[in-house]
């Protein structure tokens, strides 16, 4: 087990690992309300088009039971409550409780309270039962999890046999033309909208460097298998500056 005064990278910044515990809760506490209008400033609204594919790789049929982890604002598991049905269970998991309660807002304003449940948990020990759902998500969480490799093993222990697991992330741009133009926007424009828009640059500041330090693509793939998984696999979107990774429990 990893000690809590390891050093771990909070973007380009190495800290102990309790101290990006801590960071990135705040991170997320000062966030948690423009999150969903950052999201479509940010991206210009492509991240409902990366969560649409993202949905399609999970292939959720009535009945199933799906967990997304680091769930935020809910995106995701809205879109599973209307998959599952009546007879199937969706759990909108997430550490951080503002952003917990920001999803559970949501999913009720539209009308999903019969077959969703909120669990604060923690990606890199979840407190579910082995083998106890379908299809598994984590959509822009990875990279802030304070051990990745913890995490993905701890979502592949309570995957079913066969079922799967689903990592909607940044990654690394497949265009060399394209980096430039990528960083000059991460690191000029970026800190500046998340100041005019959530009183906030450095989350956002933080934002653009844990994405430089989050693995590529063909890491990640390691990372999955490495973590019990078979069959994985990614989708660049963007020229890679998303990528779907998708894995099987076997």
């Amino acid at each position: 087990m990893a000690r809590s005064d390891e050093s771990i990278d909070f973007g380009f910044d190495q800290v102990p690992r309790d101290e990006k515990v801590r960071r990135v809760g705040a991170v997320f506490d000062s966030v948690a309300s423009r999150y969903d209008l950052m999201n479509d400033l940010m991206s210009l609204g492509v991240h409902r088009v990366w969560k649409h594919f993202t949905l399609q790789r999970c292939a959720v049929t009535e009945g199933q039971r799906v967990l997304d982890v680091a769930g935020g604002s809910g995106d995701l598991a809205l879109a599973f409550t209307r998959s599952v049905g009546p007879d199937g269970r969706v759990i909108l998991s997430d550490i951080n409780a503002a952003m917990l309660e920001v999803g559970r807002e949501k999913l009720t304003d539209h009308g999903a309270v019969g077959n969703v449940t909120y669990v604060q948990a923690d990606a890199e020990r979840l407190p579910f039962a082995e083998g106890s759902f379908d299809c598994i998500t984590i959509a822009f969480g990875l990279r802030n999890v304070t051990d990745k490799q913890a995490a993905l093993a701890s979502m592949g222990r309570v995957l079913r046999p066969g079922g799967r697991l689903v990592v909607l992330e940044f990654s690394h741009p497949t265009v060399p033309l394209l980096k430039p133009l990528y960083d000059l926007y991460s690191f000029a424009v970026l800190p500046k909208l998340g100041k005019l828009v959530a009183g906030d640059s450095d989350s956002y500041q933080y934002l653009a460097e844990s994405i430089r330090m989050h693995p590529d693509q063909a890491t990640l793939v390691g990372m999955m298998e490495e973590a019990g998984l078979e069959r994985c696999e990614y989708f660049d979107h963007s020229c890679g500056i998303v990528a779907v990774h998708r894995g099987f429990k076997p």
